[in-house]
């Protein structure tokens, strides 16, 4: 009888010697237990622990899932009512919360540094009948990767990620059963940098410790780890990646986050990639998404120019960028407000949107402009050259933000779009603003009808509904910094 695996069909040549390779690698490493790990719809990674003597036919025939994991909100719960007639309507395969099955990629396969003996693999989820579950947010970003191939085109992707780490202080009710809730209370912390002193070296040895935590972490994992820095804001910090393919650099983030978390817990202290933490003073983190498309089959960047366009001023965008460049550039101006909800994602995230706050607020572009949304940099013939996206948050699903960079930016390509000038004043009055709610934003999505088209109207259904399903919680809380507390600090 064939696998699992095979009748989706995975298992060729190529999936079976990598299969050989991970069941020695388990055997030779001395693995006990290996987890089989799967990215939510909100970037959280979830899935099952299995016995190392399991794995080998867990890679062939998968492993169970409840599907209502993909139909949960930020508090997890289940946004779809799959056990009332039509509440599940639109989603086949997800009625009466019934089992997907979880493929795990054997190549992925990773010891983690901070478990004893225990291994870990990336999964993507399918139904039992072999076929693929198109809402997993993985696969999203593969469709969009697979149309910017037939373009010509390939994308590397670059990541600079600010977050917050605390050290946790004993006590505080987090794992007191008499104080349980859903969600439950966040631990109780102080503070490892006092902030207000950007790269300071004296804080830097101050977080040593925690950083020393992150830093080999990342590395264990074999993460292209650049630079670890101290930011402005109290206790916050930034972690900076070499440039890597797209899918990769989304990779990379999901298991950066998830591996630092834990690794950080165990040692007492608690990270959280929340924008703005639910303390006052603090700074509001972003990720800094740096991005350029290269040529599918040299690899050559497409968005190098090497001399300024005929008669282009320094503030047009053919002074430093190619004709190809110019347009991707204008497809993510064109869709910025359609994109916002998969870049910033919760209700929390939006509060960074303000003036002069080295965070954008407007629909612009600039060169080298910490205040745009969007930032040119490179100059003529520099093989580096790419556009910086500064409007996502960290807590955002890492495929879905990349995704949405995919599909405007062809979309300018394929309409050859132009853009305007760059801005020198990025918070001046009259520009056209960024949503600053997430219910603005998700309205803003489903206005755009190029972005409903190429995720797919189910796919936007899908999403939009559970994120609704947050936002309208979010606005009947009587205690908004209570909710933000419970639902976004102590988990993300």
């Amino acid at each position: 009888m064939s696998s699992f695996a095979e009748r989706c069909g995975l298992h060729d040549a190529a999936r079976q010697q990598a299969l050989a390779q991970a069941v020695q690698q388990i055997e030779a490493q001395g693995l006990e237990l290996v987890r089989f790990a799967w990215c939510d719809l909100h970037g959280v990674t979830r899935g099952k622990t299995l016995v190392a003597s399991a794995a080998a036919q867990a890679l062939l025939d998968g492993v169970g899932l409840v599907s209502t994991l993909m139909l949960k909100d930020t508090s997890d719960r289940t946004a779809f009512k799959v056990f009332e007639r039509g509440g599940a309507a639109g989603l086949p395969g997800f009625e009466f919360a019934s089992n997907l099955l979880l493929l795990a990629d054997p190549a992925s396969l990773k010891r983690l540094p901070w478990a004893p003996a225990t291994g870990w693999l990336r999964c993507q989820p399918w139904f039992q009948g072999g076929q693929p579950v198109e809402l997993d947010t993985r696969r999203v970003l593969q469709r969009a990767l697979q149309r910017l191939a037939q373009a010509g085109y390939g994308m590397k992707c670059g990541l600079e990620v600010e977050f917050h780490i605390y050290r946790i202080e004993a006590g505080g009710g987090q794992l007191d059963p008499e104080q349980a809730d859903w969600p439950g209370l966040p631990p109780q912390v102080s503070m490892i940098h006092p902030g207000y002193n950007l790269l300071a070296e004296g804080w830097y040895d101050m977080a040593e410790e925690p950083l020393r935590i992150v830093q080999h972490t990342a590395q264990s994992l074999g993460l292209p780890l650049h630079s670890l820095e101290i930011e402005l804001g109290p206790s916050q910090v930034e972690a900076v990646f070499d440039a890597t393919d797209a899918l990769t650099a989304a990779d990379n983030m999901v298991l950066f986050r998830s591996a630092v978390r834990q690794a950080l817990r165990r040692a007492g202290y608690h990270a959280t990639f929340m924008c703005r933490p639910p303390f006052p003073n603090i700074m509001s983190s972003g990720w800094h998404l740096h991005q350029s498309l290269v040529d599918a089959r040299s690899g050559a960047n497409m968005f190098r120019r090497d001399a300024p366009a005929p008669g282009s001023q320094p503030d047009e965008a053919g002074f430093t960028l190619s004709a190809a460049g110019a347009h991707y550039l204008a497809g993510l101006l064109e869709h910025a407000r359609g994109m916002a909800v998969f870049c910033t994602p919760t209700a929390n995230g939006f509060g960074r949107f303000r003036p002069n706050a080295l965070a954008p607020q407007a629909v612009l572009w600039g060169r080298d402009n910490r205040g745009a949304m969007l930032r040119v940099v490179g100059e003529c013939g520099d093989a580096g050259t790419r556009i910086e996206n500064r409007i996502g948050e960290p807590a955002a699903n890492p495929y879905l933000y990349l995704a949405a960079q995919i599909h405007a930016g062809l979309d300018g390509l394929e309409r050859r779009l132009q853009p305007p000038r760059a801005t020198d004043a990025p918070y001046d009055a009259g520009n056209a603003l960024l949503p600053t709610s997430l219910d603005e934003a998700l309205q803003a999505l489903q206005d755009d009808r190029a972005l409903v088209e190429s995720f797919g109207a189910d796919f936007v259904h899908y999403f939009s509904r559970i994120k609704q399903s947050e936002a309208s919680r979010y606005a009947q809380a009587e205690d908004k910094l209570d909710f933000q507390r419970r639902e976004y600090f102590g988990r993300f």
